[in-house]
């Protein structure tokens, strides 16, 4: 249907704060403040990741960084350690370099306006009007993928949005449906990200319960789960990674620095190789290769297929790769990837 057609629902904003209210979530600790910080910080958390592992990050993160001054001048590797297992590490390293330019750039005070909250690294349009709404009372509409499901279902909005300009045009309608009042932008904003969480589902919809049921061109269509459109897909790649799990008499690791780019860029991990040929010639030294057994590790547009070799030898006869032996007690505390913490913890 196109824009010009499509009808905005009148009362949906109160409706929706309304209900928010009444019945959506109130005690995420990230909830109740109007910390740019603590908002911010949430708000990278959950970007591909599940409410119930970010409710275990969140309070280490900011137990041990709990304001922007303290992150950014922390070391970056700091930073990883503790995003470890989150995945999606861009993340924690755009998370340190944004810490930065809040300080260099704002004297260590998250602007007050979206467009410029924009501006730094890691927040993208979206993230920064969730900012500027919560923190700021900004008329600023966010538009991620549950308030897009929520919004293309609600409007009935079946443009492709595999094409840019009818994202945009979702955008401006977006901006359309705000609350008149600056004061009503924190809930309104709460309860887009509620309904799609919790009622509005990818694949299930409760229209029972929703507050806006009445109004839900999908609904009237009977065909909710038939939106949003978006037909392009993800190109999916593989690569097989040859694992070098090097291990000496006094217990260490040999792990090494990832390079700044690909994949686990700026981690910690065991030596990887494109082949077993490479691994074994890379510590000639090593005895009893075990060949642990492989498996798959799903990334966004990748699997990786893992081929561990562990292999032990002298301290004194380091493999011929670029790392460092780590004590046993040591790694645990260090930025690595998730399958490779799982795999040295046993």
């Amino acid at each position: 249907m196109p824009e010009a057609l499509i009808s905005l629902p009148e009362g949906f904003s109160r409706r929706m704060v309304d209900w928010q209210r009444q019945h959506g979530r109130q005690s995420l600790p990230w909830q109740n403040t109007q910390d740019p910080y603590r908002v911010w910080l949430s708000e990278i958390m959950l970007q591909q990741t599940q409410v119930t592992t970010v409710l275990d990050y969140f309070p280490r993160f900011l137990g041990r960084f709990p304001d922007v001054t303290t992150l950014a001048a922390a070391p970056q590797d700091d930073v990883l350690a503790l995003w470890s297992g989150l995945g999606y590490y861009s993340r924690a390293r755009n998370l340190h370099k944004c810490a930065q330019e809040v300080m260099s750039r704002f004297g260590g005070a998250f602007p007050l306006r979206a467009e410029d909250l924009q501006t730094l690294p890691g927040i993208g349009r979206s993230t920064a009007a969730a900012i500027a709404a919560f923190c700021f009372h900004e008329r600023a509409a966010i538009l991620d993928g549950n308030v897009k499901r929520v919004l293309t279902r609600v409007l009935g909005y079946g443009q492709d949005l595999a094409a840019s300009k009818n994202e945009r045009a979702l955008w401006t309608l977006a901006q359309e449906l705000l609350p008149e009042q600056a004061a009503d932008m924190p809930r309104y904003t709460q309860a887009l990200m509620d309904l799609g969480a919790t009622v509005c589902l990818p694949r299930k919809v409760q229209c029972g319960v929703c507050p806006v049921s009445d109004m839900c061109q999908a609904k009237q269509q009977g065909e909710p789960l038939a939106y949003p459109v978006k037909t392009r897909k993800l190109k999916r790649s593989s690569a097989i990674l040859w694992l070098l799990w090097a291990v000496n008499t006094q217990g260490q690791v040999w792990l090494q620095k990832r390079p700044d780019k690909g994949i686990w860029a700026g981690l910690f991990s065991l030596p990887v190789f494109d082949s077993e040929d490479d691994l074994l010639a890379a510590w000639v030294a090593g005895q009893d290769p075990q060949y642990i057994k492989p498996w798959k590790h799903v990334l966004t547009h990748r699997d990786l297929h893992l081929h561990p070799v562990q292999m032990t030898g002298e301290s004194q006869y380091s493999p011929h790769c670029e790392g460092q032996w780590v004590d046993a007690d040591a790694w645990p505390d260090m930025g690595l990837p998730a399958p490779i913490r799982v795999l040295l913890a046993g």
